[in-house]
């Protein structure tokens, strides 16, 4: 309902389901990465937080599944928590994530509705170098139809405060 419900609603927001080259299925994910292995070069997780009921899409069998799904050079982006209310959640993930894909790393974007007006995205890549800088920059003309996205709000979405920094990568 959630997918019929924002196609009809917010238009604007749900015209990618509309993409040719996208598939949504609405099922058990690790079912159905465990049917199709080396398939996907991008996995979008967008879950509920990782305490209760999604608590298994945060856990080592889902991030295990994940990385057996994707080709050599694929993504994963998975809902991170907000920074500023759950560093004591986002550390533990990435460290879980990190035994499987070859880079990691934590980017964040402003959602008015979300608590804090926050929310992060832990993107993980299989045997592939950071994702800080656009693989490909659209055209003026893919500029013009886009309301947020921007080459520049890409990059700027991986510049974290240094209390997050510290937190998430345990850097000095």
């Amino acid at each position: 309902d959630v997918i019929k419900y924002s196609k009809q609603f917010l238009p604007s927001l749900a015209k990618g389901f509309d993409d040719p080259r996208v598939t949504t299925k609405v099922m058990d994910g690790a079912k159905f990465m465990d049917e199709n292995q080396a398939s996907f070069d991008v996995i979008i997780t967008d879950s509920s937080d990782p305490i209760g009921p999604a608590s298994v899409l945060f856990e080592t069998p889902f991030y295990s599944a994940m990385h057996k799904s994707l080709r050599d050079g694929g993504i994963v982006c998975t809902q991170g928590e907000s920074m500023w209310l759950h560093l004591d959640l986002i550390e533990p993930l990435v460290s879980a994530i990190s035994k499987f894909f070859t880079t990691v790393e934590y980017a964040y974007t402003s959602i008015p509705t979300y608590p804090s007006g926050q929310i992060g995205f832990i993107i993980a890549g299989k045997n592939c170098g950071s994702v800080k800088v656009p693989a490909t920059v659209p055209t003026d003309e893919q500029l013009e139809t886009m309301k947020y996205y921007s080459p520049d709000i890409h990059k700027a979405s991986f510049v974290l405060p240094r209390f997050a920094e510290k937190a998430i990568f345990k850097k000095k």
